[in-house]
C-alpha cells in the first residue's frame, strides 16, 4: 500500500493532525513493534489534539485582544493588590461557566487591560466564545448600526457571546444614547452570559458617571451584584518599565 496517497487523501478531507501523525510514524525506528490499534489511537489522538488548537487559534482571533496576555505571565511581585488566589480561582473559568461578571478597576498603567486580556485568553482555550471591546468604540458602533438598521442585529451578535471585555468603562461621561446601550446590552447578559469591566474609577462613582439615576440603578444591578472585584493600586508599569529600561542601557 502506498504511503503518499494515503496522507494526500488524510489531508484533502481535512485530517491535518492524522496525516502528520502518519507521517511522523514512518520517522519512528521502533513503530513496527506498535500494534495496529496502538497505531490507530496515535492518529486519533493527534487530531483531536489539532483541532482542539485550531478551534482555540479561531476563538483567540475572533477575540480581537487588545494584547496577548496569559495569566501565566502575571506579574505577583510588584505591590499592586494582586490576590493570587483570586486569580487562580479565576483561572479555572467556573466564573464563566455561572455566568458571573469581573470589574477590574485601578489608576492608568497598572495592568487592568493585561489583566482582562489574561482573563478572556484563558476564556478562549477553555473553549469559551469571547470578545474585546473598547466602550468608546462599541457605543460608537451602535450609533452607526442604528443608523443603517444593524442595531438589533449587533446586539442579538452580543448576547450570544459567551464572554466580552469592556474596557475603558468611564472613560468620558455617557448621554442617554449610550446609557440604553448599556443597559440592553447588559439586560441581555443578565444571569446568561458573563462580563469582564475595566475602568480607571473605582465602582462606587460609577453610578456617578452613567448619570441616570434611574437608569444606573439597572445597569449596576444588572453588572455588580454577582462580580468579582479586583482594586489594583500603585504606580503605572509602564513608567515602572521605562525607568528600568532606562537604567538598563545607562548601564546601572
Amino acid at each position: 500500500m502506498l504511503t503518499h496517497p494515503t496522507i494526500e487523501k488524510l489531508y484533502a478531507i481535512h485530517l491535518w493532525g492524522m496525516a502528520k501523525a502518519f507521517e511522523d510514524q514512518h520517522t519512528m525506528p521502533d513503530i513496527a513493534t506498535l500494534s495496529f490499534e496502538e497505531r490507530l489511537g496515535l492518529l486519533v489522538d493527534q487530531e483531536v489534539t489539532e483541532r482542539k488548537n485550531r478551534q482555540v487559534r479561531l476563538r483567540l482571533k475572533k477575540a480581537h485582544l487588545r494584547m496577548t496576555a496569559s495569566l501565566e505571565d502575571l506579574d505577583y511581585r510588584s505591590p499592586r493588590g494582586v490576590d493570587k488566589a483570586l486569580i487562580l480561582e479565576l483561572g479555572a473559568c467556573r466564573w464563566v461557566e455561572q455566568h458571573q461578571n469581573v470589574l477590574i478597576t485601578g489608576p492608568t498603567g497598572v495592568g487592568k487591560s493585561y489583566m482582562a486580556c489574561a482573563l478572556a485568553h484563558k476564556a478562549c482555550r477553555e473553549g469559551f466564545r469571547t470578545l474585546y471591546l473598547r466602550l468608546p468604540r462599541l457605543l460608537q458602533g451602535l450609533q452607526i448600526a442604528r443608523g443603517d438598521g444593524r442595531y438589533g442585529k449587533v446586539l442579538a451578535s452580543l448576547a450570544k457571546t459567551e464572554l466580552i471585555v469592556i474596557d475603558d468603562w468611564g472613560l468620558a461621561p455617557l448621554d442617554d444614547h449610550g446609557r440604553r446601550d448599556i443597559l440592553e446590552i447588559l439586560e441581555d447578559r443578565h444571569d446568561v452570559r458573563s462580563t469582564i469591566v475595566t475602568s480607571q474609577l473605582p465602582v462606587a462613582a460609577w453610578h456617578e458617571m452613567i448619570g441616570d439615576p434611574t437608569l444606573a440603578d439597572a445597569i449596576l444591578d444588572r453588572l455588580v451584584h454577582n462580580a468579582y472585584k479586583i482594586d489594583l493600586k500603585g504606580d503605572s508599569m509602564r513608567k515602572r518599565l521605562k525607568s528600568l529600561t532606562q537604567s538598563g542601557h545607562s548601564g546601572t
